[in-house]
């Protein structure tokens, strides 16, 4: 395909062969989002939506935005991290599928608010947000764009905090649907996609054993809880920190000890970050962490670990891996930070596996179909994903896994839902 009419910024369009590949091999673990592709192709219940997304551009992604296209949407895409982005899956999509992409991997602050100005340039109807950014760049640069947005959805748990803030303080201008909160989202991206991607990326970037580690996770919401999971069945000795008494509760019912972060710095190998909060490791902890302790941070934003704060204790760093900063203290300690403080799970490896994007993508592709359909019904406040599109997103996995379920009977159904039959 031609890319003289395609806007585009990415690092290298000969890498598109590379990309094609990745994106054919993520295709296959996706079998919802391809029913949804071959539905869309058919019925183009997209036709005419502009569609700014602001996502991660990994193969996964691409699948999605394939079927959005197919579907008839006019769709540009940015990334929702700098260090998040496949470049060949971003070339790939530009030169195999004509889709503007504006994302490098590793692109500075500056080079990243330019491209989600660039994904937004066609003056979109319909907005997808993985941690609210082209959300809070229209509400402060581009208001003039607002007008003509339907609405948007968000597939994060950082984003829909942002969203629910604006809702609450009455400056969100247009309805979001959150994609975070259906349940085939949440349940499984969150527990078993976070889980194990994240432990995946500290890995490849340290090779550090996780058998005998002391592993200190910070915040036991569904990615916490998956991170716990698998690094205990990886061997891990795991700690976890909570501010909620009932999550605390549950981890510890869970089997894991659970304490202050004051005193989890003192004895942890390997700290990880998924409470979608700020500066929840600082220099008070830095000051008492044991040296060659690995600092990983998998919520959205790279504010969990204090940065800022580390850099004024370290008396120099340096790139001692691909990924992994050396902080040198000047007591003589040293830490490691990983991926600069961003997304491990994204930075150093390839983030979720394609088969739990299946369910996150579908809900994304069809909450923006909702969008289309029932333009000027919605208010402009958040909402959840609508319960059939969820269950129709979880009876679709389980027919692609080859798994039956049971059906009520008429018997049953009407017990359900009487109050005069009891003891």
């Amino acid at each position: 395909m031609s890319t003289t009419t395609v806007e585009y910024d990415v690092k290298d369009l000969s890498l598109a062969p590379r990309g094609r590949n990745r994106i054919e091999w993520a295709h296959q673990f996706m079998p919802v989002v391809e029913l949804i592709r071959q539905r869309f192709a058919r019925e183009k219940p997209l036709k005419g939506l502009k569609v700014s997304a602001c996502l991660h551009v990994t193969s996964e992604t691409a699948n999605l935005a394939i079927a959005l296209k197919e579907g008839g949407a006019d769709l540009r895409l940015c990334a929702s991290n700098p260090l998040s982005t496949q470049d060949e899956v971003a070339a790939a999509l530009v030169v195999e599928f004509g889709i503007p992409v504006f994302a490098i991997k590793g692109e500075d602050n500056k080079t990243y608010y330019k491209h989600v100005l660039q994904a937004l340039g066609h003056s979109p109807s319909v907005t997808m947000d993985d941690g609210a950014d082209l959300v809070s760049t229209l509400h402060s640069e581009k208001k003039e764009l607002i007008a003509g947005i339907r609405g948007g959805t968000e597939e994060t748990t950082t984003g829909v905090l942002r969203l629910r803030s604006m809702a609450e303080e009455g400056v969100l201008r247009y309805p979001i649907i959150a994609v975070n909160e259906a349940r085939t989202k949440h349940l499984f991206d969150n527990r078993y996609g976070t889980g194990q991607s994240t432990l995946d990326g500290i890995v490849r970037a340290t090779n550090v054993l996780l058998a005998g580690s002391r592993v200190v996770i910070s915040g036991y919401g569904w990615c916490g809880k998956g991170i716990a999971m698998r690094a205990k069945g990886m061997g891990a000795d795991v700690i976890v920190t909570e501010v909620d008494p009932t999550k605390a509760l549950e981890a510890v019912m869970d089997g894991f000890r659970v304490m202050p972060m004051a005193e989890a710095a003192k004895v942890g190998n390997i700290f990880i970050t998924v409470t979608g909060n700020k500066n929840v490791l600082g220099p008070e902890h830095f000051q008492v962490m044991t040296s060659g302790a690995i600092l990983a941070n998998s919520g959205h934003f790279n504010v969990e670990i204090d940065i800022p704060g580390l850099e004024s204790l370290a008396s120099g760093k340096n790139t001692i891996r691909d990924f992994v900063e050396e902080y040198a203290l000047r007591d003589g300690r040293k830490l490691y930070l990983l991926g600069e403080g961003r997304l491990i799970n994204l930075a150093s490896a390839e983030g979720h596996p394609a088969a739990v994007m299946d369910m996150s993508f579908a809900n994304q592709a069809l909450a923006v179909e909702y969008l289309a359909i029932h333009r000027g019904e919605l208010q402009k406040r958040v909402y959840p994903v609508p319960d059939e599109i969820d269950r129709e997103i979880a009876r679709l996995k389980l027919s692609s896994m080859g798994v039956r379920i049971d059906a009520l009977t008429p018997e049953q159904e009407t017990y359900l839902h009487t109050w005069s039959e009891g003891t």
